[in-house]
C-alpha cells in the first residue's frame, strides 16, 4: 500500500500562449544565474572586479550546452540514430538530455577562451565558480523531474518518486528519485567546497578539483542506482567508469598542485580596483620598482651633492672670490 510518495508532473510543459514553457529548460536557466550570482560574489572576494563572471560565462555557457549535448548523444547514440529513430531530435535540447561531463569539459574551454581574454588566470577562476556550478546541477536535476527520467530502482519508501508516465518504454510505478539524491549531494558538494575555502584558502584550482572530485564520488553511487538503459563496461555503467577516472585526475591534481603551487593567488585580476600597479606573477607593486629620476626636476640634487656646493662657497667666500661671479 502506497501511504506516500513524491508526486511527478503531470507535464514538463506549460504554454504561455503560443510560447512553451518547458520545466526542464527552466531549471537549466534558473541554475546559470545561480552560479553566475554566487561566482560573481566570490571573485569580489578574492580581489576581482564585478560583472567578469557573467562576462565569461557568456562563453562558458554555451560551449558547455553544446558539450553536454553532444556528451549525451555520441553515449546513447541509439536514442537518435537507430531504426525508426528521427536524427533531428539529437538536437532537441529542450526536451531532456545533458551530460555533466561533455558540459564541464567544454564550458571549460569556453572559460579557458573568456578568461584569457580579460588576462585572468584560468585556476582563480574555476576556484571562484565551483560551488555556484554544484548548485546549478543541484537545480538542473529538477528538469529529470518534470520529464520523469533518470530514476532509480523499484521503492515503496515513502520518498519514492511515482512516474505516471509510459512513454519510451517507461512502466509506471514508485522508484527511487535519484534525481532528488543528486540535487541534495551537490547543495552539500558546494557547502563543502565553500567551508574548505574559507578554512584552508584554497588556490591554483584546488577549490574546483575538490568539488570535481566531491561530486564524482556521489555520482557513483547514484549512478549506480539508476535503471535507465546505459552502456555498461566490465559489469559497471560507463559513466560510473567515467566518474571514477575523473575522481582519480582531480585528487592527483589536488595533490600535485599543493605540492607545486601552495598558497592561494595574490592577484586574481591584475586591473582591477586596488590592484593597479600590481605584478599579476609576482605580486610585487609595481610603483614601488619604479624609478625616482624620472619623476624628480631636473636641478634636484642628492644630499651629499648640496652639502658639497655649500662647502666650495664657503672656501670661495675666505678666498676673497665672490662665488656668483667664479667662471
Amino acid at each position: 500500500m502506497e501511504l506516500a510518495f513524491i508526486p511527478s508532473p503531470s507535464r514538463g510543459v506549460l504554454h504561455l500562449g503560443p510560447i512553451p514553457l518547458r520545466g526542464y529548460a527552466f531549471c537549466i536557466i534558473i541554475g546559470v544565474f545561480v552560479a553566475v550570482w554566487l561566482g560573481n560574489k566570490r571573485w569580489i572576494a578574492r580581489g576581482g572586479r564585478a560583472g567578469t563572471v557573467a562576462d565569461i560565462a557568456v562563453w562558458a555557457v554555451p560551449f558547455g550546452l553544446v558539450g553536454g549535448r553532444l556528451y549525451h548523444v555520441i553515449t546513447d547514440y541509439e536514442l537518435y540514430f537507430s531504426e525508426g529513430r528521427d536524427w533531428v531530435d539529437a538536437f532537441k535540447i529542450w526536451e531532456g538530455g545533458l551530460g555533466i561531463w561533455g558540459a564541464i569539459a567544454l564550458g571549460a574551454l569556453g572559460a579557458w577562451i573568456g578568461a584569457r581574454r580579460r588576462g585572468i588566470p584560468m585556476p582563480a577562476y574555476a576556484d571562484a565558480v565551483a560551488p555556484g556550478i554544484a548548485l546549478a546541477q543541484a537545480l538542473g536535476r529538477w528538469g529529470n523531474w518534470f520529464n520523469q527520467e533518470l530514476y532509480g530502482r523499484p521503492t515503496d519508501l515513502p520518498w519514492a518518486l511515482k512516474i505516471t508516465s509510459s512513454a519510451d518504454g517507461r512502466v509506471p510505478g514508485t522508484y527511487h528519485p535519484t534525481f532528488l539524491y543528486e540535487s541534495l549531494w551537490c547543495v552539500g558538494v558546494a557547502l563543502l567546497v565553500i567551508w574548505a575555502d574559507r578554512r584552508f584558502r584554497l588556490g591554483h584550482g584546488r577549490a574546483f578539483a575538490l568539488y570535481v572530485a566531491a561530486y564524482c564520488a556521489g555520482r557513483f553511487w547514484i549512478e549506480y542506482m539508476r535503471v535507465d538503459d546505459a552502456h555498461h563496461i566490465l559489469g559497471l555503467r560507463l559513466n560510473n567508469w567515467t566518474a571514477l577516472f575523473v575522481f582519480l585526475l582531480a585528487v592527483v591534481y589536488m595533490v600535485l598542485s599543493a605540492r607545486l603551487r601552495p598558497g592561494r593567488e595574490a592577484v586574481v585580476e591584475p586591473d582591477a580596483e586596488g590592484a593597479e600597479g600590481i605584478d599579476a606573477e609576482t605580486g610585487d607593486d609595481a610603483k614601488a620598482d619604479a624609478g625616482t629620476d624620472a619623476e624628480a626636476p631636473e636641478d634636484a640634487k642628492t644630499p651629499t651633492e648640496s652639502a658639497s656646493a655649500e662647502d666650495a662657497g664657503d672656501r670661495a667666500v675666505k678666498d676673497g672670490a665672490d662665488p656668483a661671479k667664479k667662471g
